[in-house]
């Protein structure tokens, strides 16, 4: 284990002790690590965009400081983090959809939102309900979209957070995206048709 992965480990046990002093200690060792996940996640989005990388992170460290949440691990933490610049851009997406309602905001394809990182607000909020319901479905495929779109990691990056396979998380990832296309579009999966009654062949 690298030296900083240890330090965040143990940082991150002290601050479940109930060390507030450690998470202070621990900013500096993921505060690059998380701007550049703010930075990914800000890269193709409109010019001109009003947030910048260091109010994400540094709103996401006020979230983050005044939760109660008791860290597990590494692992653990980015994925949190990753929720919390989820919301905080979720927030932002709705205060411009309230400022500029029925904008006719141009849609885009789930595949296009994962590569970019980014999405119209529209499409944004639409996408945050469909995997609202994927979390409820499978959490674990929740997160790694959630990791993958809102944390900005790179496949591998999640693979490590989340402690599996790059194989297995290609898989998950393939099912979830599915489950998330069907949702985005609307399309029910079908249901056989009943028999006409009496038993007609």
């Amino acid at each position: 284990m690298d030296p900083d992965r240890s330090a965040i480990t143990r940082l991150l046990n002290e601050s479940r002790s109930g060390n507030k002093a450690a998470f202070d200690e621990l900013m500096p060792l993921v505060y690059d690590q998380l701007c550049k996940l703010a930075s990914r996640r800000l890269a193709a989005e409109r010019k001109g965009h009003t947030l910048r990388t260091t109010e994400i992170v540094h709103e996401a460290y006020l979230r983050l400081v005044d939760s109660t949440v008791e860290w597990n691990d590494r692992a653990h933490f980015y994925a949190i983090s990753a929720q919390v610049m989820r919301r905080i851009l979720i927030d932002y997406a709705r205060g411009r959809n309230r400022d500029k309602r029925g904008g006719g905001a141009e849609k885009v394809s789930l595949d296009e939102a994962m590569e970019l990182g980014a999405a119209p607000a529209s499409n944004l909020l639409e996408l945050d309900a469909a995997l609202e319901r994927l979390a409820r479905k499978d959490a674990r495929k929740g997160t790694i979209v959630e990791l993958l779109l809102f944390g900005g990691l790179t496949y591998e990056e999640a693979a490590q957070t989340l402690g599996i396979s790059a194989a297995t998380l290609h898989r998950e990832l393939r099912l979830a995206k599915a489950f998330l296309q069907r949702e985005l579009s609307g399309a029910a999966p079908r249901r056989r048709a009943a028999p006409p009654a009496g038993g007609a062949r």
